[in-house]
């Protein structure tokens, strides 16, 4: 069994997908554009060349993005953050930096008492995060 998030944005999927796949180092593995619907679905002009689907490879995860065609989301809202955890804090702070970068710190990156860099945000297009490391903290 796999868990994938499934992000929706509101016009900004692509621009959403060029953000993570250059903060995760990664190549989109799918892109469907509204435009490769079938021509009986009912796609407004304006949003033809919005994200029907996509895919993105994350480590050893992925990630679903698209553009709510059919409505107009707005910022992600509630108490669900995406949780990522790397091997160690200076390559989870590069990561962490990247994301926050336009967006909202919620807690700083810092060391914690169960590793040895945590922090979360809200990112610029709304999607909150939670970047940890496996690295253990240091002994006090």
């Amino acid at each position: 069994m796999k868990i994938t998030p499934y992000l929706f944005f509101n016009g900004e999927g692509s621009e959403a997908l060029d953000f993570y796949a250059g903060v995760f180092g990664s190549k989109p593995a799918a892109v469907m554009r509204m435009s490769d619907a079938p021509p009986d679905m009912p796609i407004p002009e304006d949003r033809k060349n919005w994200i029907m689907h996509s895919e993105l490879p994350v480590g050893s995860g992925r990630i679903f993005l698209s553009d709510d065609v059919m409505s107009n989301p707005g910022p992600m809202q509630g108490g669900c953050s995406i949780m990522v955890e790397l091997p160690g804090a200076e390559e989870a702070r590069k990561v962490f930096d990247a994301l926050s970068e336009g967006g909202e710190i919620r807690m700083e990156f810092q060391p914690t008492f169960w590793a040895a860099g945590f922090g979360t945000l809200t990112d610029r297009f709304g999607v909150r995060w939670m970047v940890g490391c496996e690295e253990a903290p240091q002994a006090a």
